[in-house]
């Protein structure tokens, strides 16, 4: 069962002009591995603005309770480059208090703008 949807857009010009000016941004929002691509190099602006929506999004699907830490939500690289979100900390007890099992996220990029959708399961989903 849908226990929550969420879906957000992220302009990439607008979110690389943001990360340009506050170098330290990076690190707020995403964690060490969320930076780097699986071949170890930094992901481009596009790859991490899309990471940024899905962040968003799934905050939507959680209800957007203004407590979620950044860390505590993580997108990964799952078989065949396929995204998936691994939670903890006030994620995991948002996720747990609402009864979400398992997530669906989606995430795109192109003509200068990043998309994300996440979807909020009370069942398990394979990874």
């Amino acid at each position: 069962m849908i226990v929550g949807v969420g879906v957000d857009v992220c302009p990439v010009d607008r979110f690389a002009e943001s990360l340009r000016r506050t170098p330290r941004l990076i690190d707020k929002l995403f964690t060490p591995a969320e930076q780097l691509s699986p071949s170890g190099q930094r992901r481009h602006a596009a790859s991490l603005a899309a990471r940024f929506a899905a962040k968003e999004a799934l905050a939507k699907a959680l209800g957007a309770p203004g407590n979620l830490m950044w860390h505590d939500a993580e997108i990964e690289v799952a078989e065949h480059g396929r995204p998936r979100i691994a939670t903890r900390g006030t994620v995991r007890a948002r996720a747990d208090e609402l009864g979400v099992r398992g997530w669906q996220v989606s995430l795109s990029h192109d003509g200068g703008i990043a998309v994300a959708m996440v979807v909020a399961l009370s069942v398990d989903v394979p990874s």
